[in-house]
């Protein structure tokens, strides 16, 4: 639950206990800007904060189905510049993400991983009760992909951001999200499934 910006203080405390961390970020947006509204904290810059705190291992970040709006005119350059891989969302169209988590899984080693997951990553068509939804995204069953594909990884802990009900009266959003939840949970250490 709440916006992205509730990761930052979360890889904060994570980082006190593990060092820096790998991360698997499944986004529409990079949320690596500076400031909005004069604000340097807000949900579209955790992970530039991060970065400056060092509680990333950017060679071990990689952000998954970006796409839509930006404030920059060179969305990726930020990420790039940091050493992470950057998964556009069109590089995802009509396929399995299995191929992807392999690649993924190898770079994130036996090292501390932590995911973090906004709801937006995926298509409004299947989650529209967010706040900042764009078109074109994934599917449910690619990122149940991403998920699994996590398993085994050694994961430090997990958030699933930016679900709001109010914006979906089918109540959908919030059953993708609790059952995406609820799939992070059983791919924990030492979690039996």
């Amino acid at each position: 639950g709440g916006d992205h910006t509730i990761t930052y203080p979360i890889l904060q405390a994570v980082a006190e206990k593990h060092g820096p961390m790998g991360l698997v970020h499944v986004d529409a947006h990079t949320d690596t800007g500076d400031r909005a509204l004069g604000e340097k904290i807000y949900h579209g810059t955790p992970f530039r904060r991060c970065v400056e705190e060092g509680l990333l291992d950017c060679s071990r970040v990689v952000q998954i189905g970006i796409r839509g709006s930006s404030y920059d005119p060179d969305p990726y350059k930020y990420c790039w510049d940091q050493g992470f891989r950057v998964v556009p969302a069109e590089e995802c169209w009509g396929k399995s993400l299995v191929p992807l988590m392999g690649e993924v899984r190898k770079q994130m080693g036996d090292k501390p991983v932590y995911i973090s997951f906004d709801i937006d990553g995926l298509d409004p068509a299947y989650a529209p009760g967010t706040g900042t939804p764009e078109i074109a995204g994934l599917t449910p069953g690619q990122a149940l992909e991403i998920i699994r594909g996590c398993k085994g990884l050694n994961i430090v802990g997990c958030d699933l951001v930016e679900v709001a009900p109010m914006y979906d009266v089918s109540g959908n959003t919030a059953l993708l999200g609790a059952n995406l939840l609820f799939e992070m949970l059983c791919i924990l250490p030492r979690v039996k499934t």
